[in-house]
């Protein structure tokens, strides 16, 4: 059984190199080497007011209308309108909180006044009786008995001291009520407070325009805009009216294509389904470091930006929202060489290639430079008129080692050995 599996991996071995002999080549041509790679993004302005959700507090809001996103609007053109369920019914508590207040203070002002009368009506009777004691002591001894002008002597000294507590206790009633109506008083400022600040949040329910633009939408975290229903809070980041002479486009590169891209590269964009508006800018502006665009997709990418012509806006009437599709140049050289990646084999940290040379195949060691999605640049090892083979020996016998495997000592048993096919 064992010289089967080596004739078989014989013929195989000659198989792979008559295809690697049939296989497809390319002939390297000396010239101008431009690797690109391509991206879709979304014009955007450079400088743009941010138009935030109204109120105040972070109350709670609800969408209930808003314009069309990418309109022209008018300054003072209302944008957007919010209705604030919440909010009215904290206004509601807030003015009802401030009714209680002003009942409970006119009902501590009655209570006070019942207090001071009765008070008042006490030393009136007091005063009275005390007059009445006051003419029993001073009469002449021989007029009263001993004991009426000594029992009038000690009830006049009782209804002055009675006289005095009933001032005192007047008074003390009169401090008393005055700090609570103080209370009452400060407790109906800030309930006055509340309410007036109730009343401003439920009134600024509309967004207006501050000036000219177009209106756009913000995106969220995860790349959602409002929609109309949306909860939303005062505060928030609504949208914004960029200004239509700074405009750019922002688009993202997974981190594998945004290798060798710098500020300066070449771009070339036009509007998504309008390749005949063509023009051309540069790269202004590159992330220091990738991120993920959602929590469903791991890829990193990086985001970059490129500045849209004036010229180009005004030909084309771009405006802020609009999808771009962009090419970008990730290397450019006046004269060199560029193989396709399909040619490249990577092992231990070096890259090669089969050249086809007559009739046999040789195997050499390259340096890349400039990578893209599709070619790169080759810096040495290659030279004009070279015939490169598009589907290498490794790569093929990579997809026969998929295919096909022979099985160790130790796996084979019985009638079991020979080869086996395992995909």
């Amino acid at each position: 059984m064992r010289w089967i599996c080596r004739l078989s991996l014989l013929a195989l071995a000659a198989c792979s190199s008559d295809a690697t002999r049939d296989a497809p080549v390319e002939v390297l041509q000396q010239g101008a080497v431009a690797l690109r790679v391509s991206a879709s993004g979304e014009v955007r302005s450079a400088k743009a007011t941010p138009l935030a959700v109204p109120g105040q507090g972070w109350s709670q809001r609800q969408l209930e209308w808003m314009v069309a996103e990418g309109s022209q609007v008018k300054k003072g053109e209302l944008v957007a309108r919010f209705i604030a369920p919440q909010g009215e019914l904290e206004l509601t508590k807030a003015e009802l909180d401030l009714r209680r207040n002003v009942l409970a203070r006119i009902g501590k002002e009655l209570e006070l006044a019942t207090a001071q009368d009765k008070v008042g009506a006490e030393i009136a009777k007091v005063d009275v009786d005390l007059g009445i004691a006051e003419r029993y002591a001073g009469a002449e001894l021989g007029m009263f008995a001993r004991n009426e002008i000594l029992d009038a002597v000690q009830d006049a000294a009782f209804l002055g001291f009675k006289h005095q507590t009933l001032e005192w206790q007047k008074q003390q009633t009169g401090v008393r009520g005055g700090a609570e109506l103080a209370v009452l008083d400060s407790q109906r400022a800030t309930y006055g407070l509340n309410a007036q600040r109730r009343r401003e949040d439920v009134a600024a329910l509309e967004l207006y325009a501050p000036h000219d633009g177009v209106f756009v939408l913000s995106s969220d975290w995860g790349g959602e805009k409002p929609k109309v229903g949306a909860s939303m809070w005062a505060g928030q980041e609504f949208g914004a009216l960029p200004e239509l002479s700074s405009l750019e486009v922002q688009f993202a590169l997974t981190q594998l294509d945004a290798q060798g891209v710098k500020v300066g590269a070449r771009v070339k964009m036009h509007a998504l389904g309008r390749p005949e508006q063509e023009f051309a800018s540069e790269v202004s502006w590159v992330a220091g470091a990738a991120q993920s665009r959602s929590r469903q997709n791991p890829v990193k990418y990086v985001l970059m930006r490129a500045v849209v012509p004036a010229a180009a806006v005004a030909k084309y009437q771009l405006v802020p929202g609009q999808g771009m599709a962009a090419d970008v140049f990730t290397g450019e050289s006046g004269d060199g060489l560029s193989v396709p990646n399909v040619a490249l084999i990577a092992e231990g940290g070096k890259t090669f290639v089969e050249v086809r040379e007559g009739r046999k195949i040789a195997r050499r060691e390259v340096e890349l430079g400039a990578r893209g999605t599709a070619r790169s640049e080759v810096l040495k090892g290659l030279k004009a008129g070279d015939a490169v083979v598009l589907t290498p020996a490794a790569n093929a016998a990579s997809a026969d080692a998929k295919r096909f495997s022979a099985p160790s000592d130790g796996a084979r048993g019985g009638r079991g050995g020979g080869m086996r096919r395992v995909g």
